[in-house]
C-alpha cells in the first residue's frame, strides 16, 4: 500500500540515506533547539564561576552568550507571524 505524503511548503525535509526527516513547524523547533542551548550556556557558565582564572573567564562568555540568545527568542517568534513577500516588480515605465 503507497501513501501519498502531503507537506506544507514552510516544512523542512532532509534526506539521509534512504531516510527522510522532515521538521514541521520549524520556527516552533528553532524556539525549541535555542531555548535548549540558552540553558546549556547559562548552566555550563555557572559552574565556570566556581573556579578561579581562564574558566571563570570562560563563563562570564557563555553568560554572554545565553543574554544574546535570549534576545533571540522574541525575534524567532515574530518572524513566525511576520513574514516578508516578494512583490511581483511593477514599475514598467520606459
Amino acid at each position: 500500500m503507497r501513501r501519498e505524503r502531503h507537506t506544507d511548503s514552510h516544512d523542512w525535509t532532509f534526506t539521509i540515506g534512504h531516510d527522510e526527516l522532515v521538521i514541521h513547524q520549524r520556527y516552533e523547533v528553532l524556539s525549541i533547539i535555542n531555548d535548549f542551548m540558552l540553558g546549556l550556556w547559562f548552566a555550563v557558565g555557572s559552574v565556570c564561576f566556581f573556579f578561579e582564572g581562564g574558566i571563570k573567564t570562560l563563563g562570564v562568555w557563555l553568560f554572554l552568550i545565553g543574554s544574546v540568545q535570549l534576545l533571540l527568542r522574541p525575534m524567532i517568534r515574530l518572524h513566525r507571524y511576520i513574514r516578508f513577500k516578494q512583490l511581483p516588480d511593477t514599475d514598467h515605465d520606459a
